[in-house]
């Protein structure tokens, strides 16, 4: 499993949501090494609190598979889960999650919490750091601009 591989694509979509003026976050779904789902952060676009990439991804897999239950499938985002993605992550079950950058203002897998580490049932493995400084630098160059 190339790692570097998936988050690569998910940084791709950071980008876009970037050149449309959203934060900068991008999200895969993979199973059985495929990639099933994307999502960027259409926050702005949909002006929709709850439009954020996980959330996008988290969508279109379960329309993908005709299932809420993404309990085969690994997520791969650009930076780390806020609590209403790591909430949603737990809920379908996701076996894996790989993040980029940590979040020490909303992250919920170890910037601000670990929601993982709370008594939830089935919490996904977690692996941060994936193209940590990559996904850093796109953040942040999105900030500079805006500010």
């Amino acid at each position: 499993m190339d790692h570097e591989f998936y988050m690569q694509q998910a940084l791709a979509l950071a980008r876009e949501a970037a050149a449309h003026g959203e934060v900068p976050v991008g999200c895969v779904i993979v199973r059985d090494g495929q990639i099933i789902a994307s999502g960027r952060n259409r926050r702005e676009e949909k002006q929709s609190a709850a439009s954020h990439a996980e959330m996008e991804a988290l969508a279109q897999a379960n329309e993908v598979l005709h299932s809420w239950r993404l309990d085969d499938c690994d997520l791969y985002v650009t930076l780390e889960p806020c609590p209403m993605c790591a909430g949603a992550i737990l809920n379908a079950r996701i076996r894996r999650v790989f993040y980029g950058a940590r979040d020490d203002v909303m992250g919920a897998c170890g910037g601000v919490l670990n929601l993982y580490m709370e008594g939830f049932p089935r919490p996904p493995q977690l692996v941060g750091n994936i193209c940590g400084d990559e996904c850093r630098d796109v953040l942040q160059s999105f900030f500079r601009t805006i500010r």
